[in-house]
């Protein structure tokens, strides 16, 4: 078999997810907000946001600054964007490996457009990928198939050339069900372990 791209989540795979429950929860704790009121309110304009269909700073503001508080957006922002951190072990097996055999590396992330460009600069992330196929470039969400079909038309690779990698397994039995090579992303070793079956060790 010869594996031409693999397709990488980034969220939980190579760093921390860019705005997850956890990371609500501690923005929610440290601001003094409350749950029952912000989590509504994100659940029904996030999709929105990570399709590039709003701004972060509308995103905020029907969330957040709906009313006046103690704090500034930028004050906001800021704490968001550092919960983003790296997975270096990660980071490194796969900045090995691609050295190593040559095959691209293709994103496909689910992620609105300021974390998106603010982790792919923090953590050099276009230094290791060779294009992103990110929801608020595309319009598209994971486990839509059209953002799976357009990951395979973009860098010219057939299903079965490939390696779909993601930490939600739906996304990766979508990828299965169109053909893709995957597997769930769970820790180091196993993905580690994972790629030496496809041929990729070291």
């Amino acid at each position: 078999m010869h594996i031409k791209t693999i397709f990488l989540d980034i969220g939980s795979v190579l760093l921390t997810n860019g705005w997850d429950r956890k990371s609500r929860k501690l923005a929610l704790e440290k601001f003094n907000l409350s749950s029952e009121d912000f989590e509504p309110r994100h659940e029904d304009i996030f999709a929105l946001y990570e399709e590039g269909n709003v701004t972060l700073d509308y995103y905020l503001d029907k969330t957040v600054f709906y009313k006046e508080r103690p704090f500034s957006v930028d004050e906001f922002k800021a704490f968001m964007f550092v919960q983003s951190r790296p997975y270096p072990k990660m980071i490194d097996l796969f900045t090995r490996l691609k050295d190593k055999y040559k095959f691209k590396l293709v994103s496909v992330n689910n992620e609105g457009f300021e974390l998106s460009v603010y982790r792919v600069d923090k953590f050099s992330l276009d230094t290791l990928f060779d294009f992103f196929i990110t929801s608020c470039f595309v319009h598209i969400r994971k486990p839509d198939k059209s953002i799976f079909k357009l990951a395979l038309n973009l860098s010219y690779t057939k299903p079965e050339e490939s390696i779909f990698i993601d930490d939600r397994t739906f996304n990766v039995e979508t990828a299965i069900n169109l053909g893709f090579n995957a597997f769930r992303h769970i820790d180091y070793e196993s993905t580690k372990e994972e790629l030496s079956r496809f041929g990729f060790s070291g």
